[in-house]
């Protein structure tokens, strides 16, 4: 029986964690799900064949903006109410899942984002991660008069407009924070939930110390051209 709820998985270079996350969603039984293998180039596409796991290959890599709007086309293309993104690293947590569809049928708003910071959690962030996402909490807060207390956390359930919009629409890289302020200038509704992260169960993080300085003044550039433009 066909869900209302499809779980989007963006993946790529995952060999090491993508078995133990998608039989994390499957062993629920609730939700479908997709994972969008973005052109790996390591055993990812091999292990999702392997398992008869349901997903798409990019031909090439695409980043987690082109990934994350395969997945939304994929959505609408199927008639699904409402999708999630989960990512493949294990760092979403499944147990979480129920409550973050809960919390999206049960509430009056467009797109609910699982929070470590909302309500006190177990997670353990380094200290420049932390500063990275209080810095972002301030920049939203300055553009969009909207809080957002975990800015950056990519595991987020939207509905059946959000949908479209991410269609149209969808940052190439590190959309997380330019999405919330896309949303907010559109009136549209989002609110937080306390999830639980985990570490990350396999393979390296793309995110260099490099990377994040460029991923920090790359975003506040673009969010201020949103808010303008």
């Amino acid at each position: 029986m066909k869900s209302d709820v499809l779980i989007i998985v963006p993946a790529y270079n995952e060999q090491e964690s993508i078995y133990k996350t998608v039989l994390s969603i499957q062993k629920l039984k609730k939700y479908d799900y997709v994972v969008v293998n973005d052109g790996s180039t390591d055993r990812t596409a091999e292990i999702l064949d392997q398992y008869h796991f349901n997903h798409i290959d990019l031909p090439i890599n695409l980043g987690i903006g082109g990934a994350m709007q395969t997945g939304y086309k994929y959505a609408e293309r199927k008639g699904y109410d409402y999708a999630i993104q989960f990512d493949a690293d294990g760092q979403h947590s499944a147990d979480d899942l129920d409550k973050m569809v809960q919390e999206m049928k049960t509430s009056n708003v467009d797109m609910v984002i699982g929070s470590r910071f909302v309500e006190k959690s177990d997670y353990k962030g380094s200290i420049m991660r932390r500063i990275g996402i209080f810095y972002f909490y301030f920049l939203l807060y300055a553009l969009t008069k909207v809080k957002v207390k975990d800015p950056t956390s990519g595991y987020r359930i939207v509905n059946k407009k959000i949908i479209a919009e991410f269609t149209r629409y969808y940052p190439v890289d590190y959309p997380e924070v330019e999405v919330i302020v896309h949303l907010s200038k559109r009136k549209y509704r989002i609110k937080e939930t306390k999830v639980e992260m985990n570490d990350r169960q396999g393979g390296v993080s793309s995110i260099t110390p490099g990377k994040s300085i460029y991923y920090m003044i790359k975003v506040t550039v673009f969010s201020f051209l949103r808010v303008i433009f």
